[in-house]
């Protein structure tokens, strides 16, 4: 196929090399996203990286994924184009952002839902040692038909020895390990699925700071604040298991869907059904000289309807609140709060909680929702200008963040000035804020010798 089979309907979207659009084709007239992927813009490494997403992407079918339909390459553009599956009805992230407005909670029902279903999705990933790495809110779809899907595969990786070396992810989402610099594996996606649970429930992420620093700190020390007494006991033990400072300590997405606690939520006896859909980890697509033959490489197309296979039921979606709460469907829901009682008052977003700091609430939001990609380090990397830089920090004894303040090994307050340098330097400013004048940074490019 080409360009010329598909109507683009809107964007979706855009990144650093990509745009995302809805499209229809014109064959079958169904609506799909379409992935343009400007490759004349990229370095060899990073044309292989586009190409790792469509390799990923085709070798998973499951219904909590979303699903490969086709690629190739389209000349006249000189742009890699993804066809995958279209979720109609949005991200968590935006339900979220919906009921963080009305001041409500999702359902503890609907929430169960979700996090069965992305237990599952992962799950076949890290079938096939598979590591999302930059697993949040914004990259879990929704459907109107109730079903959830994993997305976003432009990070995950392979760990062909079980282990990762490269710190990537979201600041809010990443694990303990990620943060301290360290080899990580699966169960460094178990804790970001810690973090989407803990937000889902709470309508706000679990470590929030100040600044980066205080971030790290929360993150490595493992301190969230407990969710609303209004949820279940259950919710709150899935949580503590999931976040656990120790990544050893945390469960496998198997051991989890398996475990009493879940199957007391999941409608039927967790089986093997998600064998029925055979995963196979297709190999590295090969990156020709004359990238126009690329399309010769690529994964066959693929139409297919996984839901057809799918023999589970499919738990009913929650619709986005209505503006009178009374007549809402989950109104005699314990989780469904507005400000029309004391006991409702208790327990609904505060003022306070809507404006903790700097990154909050629009502007918390808009960093957390763009979070300018996955944050590599040491060096890091601006999708949306697409400029990487070496930044060198010069340790001053009078910096209320110098290492001297700081438990950390060597070198890893300079990682932590690096990410303060992009989110407070590069992503503050352009929100139109100033960073804190208590956090000052000095910034040196000569290598610098530590004491």
């Amino acid at each position: 196929m080409s360009l010329s089979d598909f109507e683009v309907l809107k964007k979706l979207g855009d990144g650093a090399y990509s745009t995302v659009y809805q499209v229809k084709r014109k064959t079958d007239n169904q609506i799909y996203a379409l992935k343009k992927v400007r490759m004349a813009s990229l370095k060899p490494k990073e044309k292989r990286n586009a190409l790792n997403e469509v390799r990923i992407m085709a070798s998973i079918k499951h219904p909590n994924v979303i699903s490969y339909k086709e690629a190739f390459f389209d000349d006249e553009s000189g742009s890699l184009c993804l066809i995958m599956e279209y979720a109609d009805s949005g991200d968590l992230y935006q339900k979220i952002l919906a009921y963080q407005k009305k001041g409500c909670y999702l359902s503890e029902n609907y929430i169960w839902n979700i996090f069965i279903q992305l237990l599952r999705g992962l799950k076949a990933l890290h079938d096939l040692s598979i590591l999302h790495r930059d697993l949040k809110s914004a990259n879990v779809f929704l459907n109107k038909d109730g079903t959830v899907k994993l997305g976003d595969m432009n990070v995950s990786k392979v760990a062909k020895d079980g282990l990762l070396y490269t710190q990537t992810g979201t600041p809010y989402y990443a694990s303990p390990e990620v943060w301290r610099d360290q080899p990580y594996d699966a169960k460094s996606d178990m804790w970001s699925l810690g973090c989407v649970l803990y937000e889902a429930i709470t309508l706000k992420p679990p470590f929030r700071a100040e600044d980066m620093n205080g971030l790290f700190q929360k993150v490595v020390k493992g301190e969230y604040p407990p969710i609303p007494r209004t949820f279940s006991k259950d919710l709150a033990n899935t949580l503590s298991q999931l976040l656990q400072i120790e990544a050893s300590r945390r469960p496998s997405c198997e051991v989890m869907l398996r475990s009493s606690l879940l199957q007391r939520h999941i409608a039927e006896k967790y089986t093997e059904t998600d064998s029925l859909h055979e995963n196979s980890l297709l190999g590295s697509i090969k990156l020709p000289k004359n990238i126009k033959l690329i399309t010769d490489f690529l994964p066959k197309p693929n139409y297919r309807d996984l839901r057809a296979n799918f023999s589970e039921p499919i738990p009913s979606s929650e619709k986005t609140p209505s503006k009178s709460p009374s007549k809402s469907k989950f109104s005699t829901n314990r989780s469904y709060l507005t400000h029309d009682s004391e006991e409702k008052k208790a327990s609904s977003l505060s003022p306070t909680e809507k404006n903790h700091n700097i990154f909050s609430p629009k502007r918390y939001r808009e960093i957390l929702k763009e979070s300018y990609g996955a944050l590599k380090l040491p060096k890091i990397r601006y999708p949306g200008k697409g400029i990487i830089h070496h930044i060198k920090i010069k340790r001053n004894p009078d910096d209320i963040f110098s290492t001297r303040s700081l438990p950390l090994q060597r070198g890893a307050n300079e990682r932590l000035e690096r990410i303060k340098e992009v989110y407070l330097k590069k992503a503050v400013p352009r929100l139109g804020l100033s960073p804190d004048p208590r956090t000052p940074i000095k910034v040196s490019y000569k290598p610098t010798s530590w004491t």
